[in-house]
């Protein structure tokens, strides 16, 4: 599945704005978190919804967060997109993820190998480290690697069918789509979250 080494600056990236759009129309019950900065801009791209939670500012934060609400709502599907920079600045996450073993997390690690956000500086994820073989490491063994549109598919089955942990690492372009900005009001993005899932405000 995928290419055998991530190279994000090959014709075997995919762009990330199609990709996301096609995983979330697959995935319509999926409850999403998203990393902050490109991922975020990305899943709101593909059209807000009441069941999107967007990170701002929490880099490292958004696997954990996704799995405490996987924990907590294990009848529904979880989907985390994020970045690699991302992901790498929480790597621990996985460990627990690893441990844990929720049945109904998927994590989508969009990697361009680089920090997209503060100036496009590589990152380790073009400079040697294998997050799909960290993953593995951490016990997540249902990882690999998607370097193809119709990749998107193969992930929100997984995603859908709930049946385990899963992980993709998609090699995307190392471009900036424009960005598509979500709620910026954490309380509001939170309480709409909360009331998606039949809470009241808090």
């Amino acid at each position: 599945m995928g290419a055998q080494l991530m190279t994000t600056s090959t014709q075997t990236a995919v762009d990330r704005r199609a990709f996301v759009a096609r995983l979330l129309a697959a995935t319509p019950s999926a409850l999403v978190v998203s990393g902050l900065g490109s991922p975020s801009y990305d899943v709101f791209a593909a059209g807000d919804r009441d069941r999107n939670f967007y990170l701002w500012g929490a880099m490292g934060g958004a696997t954990s967060l996704a799995l405490g609400l996987a924990l907590a709502q294990p009848s529904r599907p979880v989907v985390v997109i994020t970045g690699d920079g991302e992901q790498l600045m929480g790597i621990g996450s996985l460990g627990t993820i690893g441990a844990r073993q929720p049945k109904n997390l998927t994590i989508v690690v969009l990697d361009n190998g680089h920090f997209g956000e503060t100036g496009m500086q590589r990152s380790h994820a073009s400079l040697g480290t294998d997050l799909v073989a960290v993953a593995k490491g951490f016990g997540i063994e249902d990882s690999f690697r998607i370097d193809r549109l119709e990749g998107a598919d193969e992930v929100a089955e997984r995603a859908n069918a709930c049946q385990g942990v899963a992980f993709a690492q998609i090699a995307i372009h190392a471009d900036e789509p424009p960005r598509a900005l979500p709620p910026r009001d954490g309380v509001f993005v939170k309480n709409r979250f909360r009331a998606e899932l039949g809470f009241p405000p808090f």
